[in-house]
């Protein structure tokens, strides 16, 4: 797969600087006075300094979860995503949708949690079963 490249607004890079670097464990790549280049799970993510752009997502309801609409994330492996949800558990950062699993037994069957960064991008880290047969699964029923 090949890396994507994503450009965020923040209104407090030192905040944003926090929350990407030291809570998600993301190596910092370049940076200058008003951005940051994060490696974010393989993917080159950008924050930028642009507090009017920070904006708060409207939500859709999934599964009996309101979620937000605009928001990106990551999906990892079973394992690693559990470890990642026990470490910001004992962190004590919120979830605004707590860990489990959606769509159970059905073929889109996965786990997923949501958060916010300290701008109010939301971000969603879920995981399948198996991935490469999950992921893009027209069949998935919802």
């Amino acid at each position: 797969m090949q890396p994507f490249h994503l450009a965020i607004p923040v209104n407090d890079l030192k905040k944003a600087d926090e929350f990407y670097g030291v809570l998600l464990g993301c190596p910092k790549g370049r940076s200058a006075e008003k951005w940051i280049d994060f490696d974010f799970f393989g993917h080159q993510l950008s924050i930028h300094l642009k507090p009017k752009e920070c904006i708060a997502a409207k939500t859709n309801e999934v599964d009996g979860d309101k979620v937000p609409v605009r928001h990106f994330g990551v999906i990892l492996e079973w394992p690693e995503w559990e470890k990642l949800a026990a470490r910001l558990k004992k962190s004590g950062y919120r979830f605004i949708i707590e860990q489990g699993v959606r769509f159970q037994g059905l073929p889109g069957e996965q786990g997923t949690f949501f958060l916010l960064d300290p701008s109010g991008n939301a971000l969603e880290f879920k995981t399948f079963k198996n991935i490469r047969e999950q992921l893009f699964n027209p069949e998935g029923e919802y």
